[in-house]
C-alpha cells in the first residue's frame, strides 16, 4: 500500500515563494539613495566638526599680551585684533597658523608692535585660514589702515600660505601693498616681482615640509630673502605650547619670537631706506 500512497500524494504549490517582493520601483530606490546620502553629510559635519573643535589653546602669556599699556594699545575688533605701538607707518597683516587659538600669537605680535610695526591678528572661521582666506582685504582697505605706507600680508603656517596665496592674487587691486612675511611657510603661487618676501623659519621645524619651501622658492618675488633661526622649531612664533611632530626647541619660545621680530625689523628697515634713497613717492 505505501507505494500507491505516495504515488496518489500531489506536491503543493509554494504559494508564499513570491508572495512578497522587495519594491524596486524607481521611487522606492531614490528614496533609499537620498537617505543614504543625508547620513553621509550628517557624518561628515559631525566629524567636521569634531575636527575644528579640537585645536591648540592660548598660553597665560598670551592672555597677559592681549592687555593694552603704555607702549603698546590692543584693540579687539570683530574680525580680530590690533596691536597698535609707536609706528605710523608700519603694518603687517597676521593669519595664524591652522588649529591654533588665534591670541596664542599676541606676545609675538606685541613684540613686533613695540618695535616699530603695529600688526593686525585676523580672526579666522575654524581657526583655518584657508576658510578666511581674503579677509586682509578688509583690514587693507579700512581708512582707518589708511595712513601706513609700507604694508605687509603673512603668517604662521597655513596662515602664512594663505597670505601668500592672498597677495598673489590681489596685488593689482590691493593698493600699497608691499609684500610678505612668512612664518614657517611658503607661497603655493607666483608672487609678483613688484613685492618682497620674507621667510622665517626655526631650524629645528620638523612640521614644516622642506621640500615644499623648495618649490616655494620658485615662486618668490625676485626680492627675497630667508632666515633660519637656529634652535627654533614650528610651534615658538606663538604661545600654545609643544605641537605635535614638531622637533624640540633648543631656545625658548621668547627668544624665538624676539629673533624674528628683529629679522623683520631688519628687513622691512632696509626696505624703506632702499626706497627713500630711490626717491620712490611711496615712502
Amino acid at each position: 500500500m505505501e507505494p500507491r500512497l505516495l504515488m496518489d500524494m500531489k506536491p503543493m504549490k509554494n504559494t508564499t515563494a513570491f508572495s512578497h517582493r522587495p519594491d524596486t520601483s524607481p521611487r522606492r530606490v531614490l528614496r533609499i539613495l537620498l537617505l543614504a546620502a543625508a547620513d553621509l553629510v550628517l557624518a561628515a559635519g559631525i566629524a567636521f566638526f569634531v575636527y575644528v573643535s579640537i585645536y591648540y589653546h592660548p598660553e597665560e602669556a598670551a592672555t597677559e599680551a592681549l592687555v593694552s599699556d603704555a607702549a603698546v594699545r590692543v584693540e579687539q575688533r570683530d574680525d580680530g585684533w590690533f596691536f597698535d605701538g609707536p609706528s605710523e607707518e608700519k603694518l603687517l597683516v597676521f593669519y595664524p597658523g591652522a588649529k591654533v587659538g588665534e591670541t596664542a600669537y599676541a606676545p609675538f605680535l606685541r613684540r613686533l608692535a613695540v618695535q616699530g610695526m603695529d600688526a593686525y591678528l585676523v580672526k579666522m572661521p575654524f581657526h583655518l585660514a584657508v576658510f578666511g582666506a581674503g579677509r586682509a582685504a578688509a583690514v587693507l582697505e579700512d581708512p582707518a589702515f589708511a595712513g601706513y605706507t609700507q604694508r605687509y600680508v603673512g603668517g604662521h603656517s597655513l596662515g602664512g600660505a594663505m597670505a601668500a596665496s592672498f597677495a598673489a592674487s590681489n596685488t593689482s587691486c590691493t593698493p600699497n601693498l608691499d609684500g610678505v612675511i612668512l612664518f614657517a611657510a611658503y607661497p603655493t603661487k607666483k608672487l609678483d616681482d613688484s613685492l618682497q618676501e620674507l621667510s622665517i623659519y626655526g631650524s629645528e621645524d620638523r612640521i614644516l615640509n622642506r621640500q615644499a619651501l623648495r618649490q616655494g622658492r620658485e615662486y618668490a618675488p625676485a626680492d627675497f630673502t630667508e632666515y633660519v633661526i637656529r634652535g627654533g622649531n614650528h610651534a615658538g612664533f606663538g604661545n600654545y605650547g609643544f605641537q605635535k611632530g614638531d622637533g624640540e626647541a633648543t631656545i625658548s619660545a621668547e627668544d624665538q619670537q624676539k629673533e624674528a621680530v628683529r629679522a623683520v625689523m631688519n628687513f622691512v628697515s632696509a626696505r624703506e631706506k632702499a626706497c627713500r634713497e630711490s626717491g620712490k613717492a611711496s615712502f
